[in-house]
């Protein structure tokens, strides 16, 4: 028997990852590890989609970085499967070349309403502005990349002192790490919060549990105006 989650509905089960050239390695493995944990109490699906079939790495000419890692794609965004439940789109450095995502942009727009929910992580949130999704709607991404990521969706609530934002059906996060919590929050508003402390416990993780207080909101190197 399907579990019931608390909001009345059946939790959802076939998850996907839209990823591009350059995204943040933690917005996604953060999220996808929490999945992996609950997958053994629950059955779930995770599709991992891009643009080709090629790897996808973290890391580009342009990122700097001398490390990355790269992931293979079960599907293109051409050839989807059009029964997914929940999107995790991830930021990071790619999220900045409008030709990376303009194929992530274009998906999102036309997938959107077939989707039960949208999760963005990061800039990933900006990604999602440039659809469109997020006209009118609440949300947050991170507080480095603010003035960037929030000129992409002039219609958007942007609140930048947010962890995480939950809107209807589409929710956002701030920064890299700030997807993990979000995420725990998501399982725990699907699964319950006994499922979701349970994870975090067997992941030794120790949650922000407050959507409204971003720790690194008030930093230094954010691009928030002091």
């Amino acid at each position: 028997m399907a579990v019931q989650s608390p909001n009345g509905h059946g939790p959802p089960t076939r998850f996907a990852v839209a990823l591009f050239p350059g995204f943040q390695a933690l917005d996604v493995f953060g999220p996808l590890d929490i999945l992996n944990i609950l997958s053994k109490q629950t059955p779930l699906s995770l599709y991992i989609l891009s643009a080709t079939l090629d790897p996808v790495s973290t890391k580009t000419s342009a990122s700097g970085h001398s490390v990355g890692q790269a992931v293979v794609p079960t599907h293109t965004y051409a050839d989807s499967p059009d029964d997914i439940d929940v999107l995790l789109l991830p930021g990071g450095g790619g999220t900045r070349d409008p030709e990376n995502v303009q194929e992530v942009v274009d998906f999102v727009r036309g997938a959107y309403p077939r989707l039960r929910y949208l999760l963005t992580v990061c800039t990933g949130s900006a990604v999602a502005a440039k659809s469109g999704v997020l006209d009118g709607r609440r949300a947050t991404s991170n507080k480095r990349a603010w003035a960037w990521a929030t000129a992409q969706g002039p219609n958007v609530h942007w609140n930048p002192h947010a962890r995480w934002v939950a809107d209807g059906n589409i929710w956002t996060s701030s920064g890299v790490s700030a997807g993990i919590d979000m995420m725990y929050a998501f399982v725990a508003d699907q699964w319950g919060e006994d499922v979701a402390r349970g994870l975090a416990d067997a992941s030794e993780y120790v949650r922000n549990t407050d959507p409204d207080v971003d720790p690194f909101a008030f930093g230094e190197k954010n691009g928030l105006p002091k």
